[in-house]
């Protein structure tokens, strides 16, 4: 995507900005420690970020701040709506998977997805982070950052929750349904 793209306008930062902060008002038990005039200050100074976050938000994410990060001065988003994102959802693991469909073929894939969005697609150590911060996929499940060696042999991997417990699964890397999509993380 051209880097000009991803502007957004005056008034769509503006509404970003309003929706984050009433969203990190509404949780403050989701980064109890973060106070939000650093969080802005960070948004301000990062609008290609901001962009990022206007698309988690955009396909139903509810992207929220989690974590600062000290080290390297840096707050960390998740998407922290309820369920996987309905926006991202029906999509197979990668590109590979995509181009290997003969038939019934994803609209798109969960990584080409958050690549073009700016964002990274959570680990299983992200994923299991934002369990403990409140209910999240109760219903659906999120693909999750395979590694390499269940990927070279055609897996990914996928989580959720259920009764009270975090659940790691494998499929085929070109299934895709209707109740999974993936959850991204963004650093601003």
């Amino acid at each position: 995507m051209k880097k000009e793209k991803r502007m957004l306008s005056q008034e769509l930062r503006e509404g970003m900005i309003r929706t984050l902060k009433s969203r990190f008002d509404k949780n403050m038990n989701l980064h109890k420690e973060i106070e939000w005039a650093k969080v802005h200050e960070k948004l301000d100074a990062n609008t290609e970020k901001l962009w990022s976050l206007y698309e988690m938000e955009r396909t139903g994410g509810e992207p929220d701040v989690v974590c600062h990060d000290k080290d390297t001065d840096e707050y960390i988003f998740f998407d922290c709506s309820a369920e996987s994102p309905k926006g991202r959802r029906s999509v197979c693991y990668d590109r590979e998977a995509l181009e290997s469909r003969k038939k019934h073929k994803p609209e798109n894939n969960a990584i080409d997805m958050a690549a073009d969005m700016g964002i990274e697609i959570l680990t299983e150590e992200q994923y299991r982070e934002l369990q403990k911060l409140g209910n999240f996929d109760m219903k659906t499940s999120s693909w999750v950052k395979t590694p390499s060696n269940i990927r070279k042999l055609g897996g990914a991997i996928f989580c959720d929750c259920r009764y009270d417990t975090v659940f790691v699964y494998h499929n085929g890397a070109d299934s895709y349904y209707a109740a999974r999509g993936f959850r991204g993380s963004l650093r601003v």
